[in-house]
């Protein structure tokens, strides 16, 4: 089993995450949340206020104040977070895109848990890069109703994920230290959400299981096995200290995706829909009523 050393940039994000984390006195803590907002142009119009945080974590990782409306057709897929689309396109040669010029390996980025049958289901499948910027949204949500087979947590770096970092260094999702979860749809199609740590992320957290622990101590990879764990479509699945990326992969002819006119996306939009199903939907649906509101 590969061992991961530990890294500076690592200690740098433990130690941005315990300042991150303290709660200041209330005058401090405003100027402090306050001047995030403003410097990073962070748009608070579904969340409270930026004095109402005790603490610039707390800022980061906001719920919701106002409801997302989002479709419940069970082909569509939503956008699992609030983000920017890095890249999309199809995996060849076991190769995706981190940014246009710049691959990295599919087979490398899931790690040694993940079988060689099921990175082989992959070959010819899309891919899509969302990358979660300090402005954003943190929290991640489950894109269409799936089962989780497993999550993987791979040690590693914490390099930024912002397009400078992403032509600076082939290969960076690779490089930087993931979890990945291997998901099947209702009709056992098999696709992949991988959350990709960076500088400044101290944790990444999931709410199916809170024994998943990052940027901790260990240094192997770990492999996290669930019999029958269904989540519903929207349904909270975590959260982001900080910006990063999430990487989605689907077995070859499972999903048509519809990202020509893309850039930036809110969590709940449709990007498209399983092959093989009736996809009207989207805006179809909700003016039938076929939509459900998120927190």
């Amino acid at each position: 089993m590969q061992r991961y050393p530990k890294f500076k940039s690592s200690i740098a994000s433990r130690l941005f995450g315990v300042f991150a984390s303290k709660e200041f006195p209330t005058s401090v803590q405003t100027i402090i949340n306050k001047s995030y907002v403003s410097m990073m142009r962070v748009d608070l119009g579904e969340f409270e206020e930026a004095d109402h945080y005790k603490s610039l974590n707390k800022l980061f990782t906001r719920p919701f104040k106002t409801k997302r409306l989002f479709s419940m057709n069970e082909q569509t897929l939503i956008s699992p977070c609030d983000s920017l689309i890095s890249a999309y396109g199809k995996i060849e040669h076991s190769l995706a895109l981190q940014i246009k010029g710049f691959t990295y390996s599919v087979r490398e980025l899931l790690g040694d848990y993940i079988a060689k049958k099921e990175k082989d289901r992959l070959e010819g499948g899309d891919f899509v890069n969302f990358y979660l910027s300090p402005r954003d949204y943190h929290r991640y949500h489950v894109p269409l109703e799936m089962r989780v087979a497993k999550a993987v947590h791979i040690p590693g770096k914490l390099y930024p994920v912002n397009f400078k970092w992403l032509r600076k260094i082939e290969g960076l999702f690779v490089e930087n230290e993931r979890v990945v979860l291997e998901c099947y749809t209702k009709e056992n199609q098999l696709f992949y959400m991988v959350f990709v740590g960076a500088l400044n992320v101290g944790k990444m957290a999931f709410n199916f299981d809170k024994t998943i622990q990052t940027n901790a101590k260990g240094n192997l990879q770990q492999c996290y096995s669930y019999d029958n764990l269904w989540l519903k479509k929207g349904e909270e699945l975590g959260m982001f200290e900080m910006g990063s990326t999430i990487v989605m992969l689907f077995e070859k002819e499972s999903i048509s995706l519809e990202l020509e006119s893309v850039s930036h996306v809110k969590f709940g939009q449709t990007l498209g829909a399983l092959r093989g199903k009736s996809t009207h939907c989207n805006t179809e649906a909700i003016e039938q009523g076929d939509a459900s509101f998120i927190h």
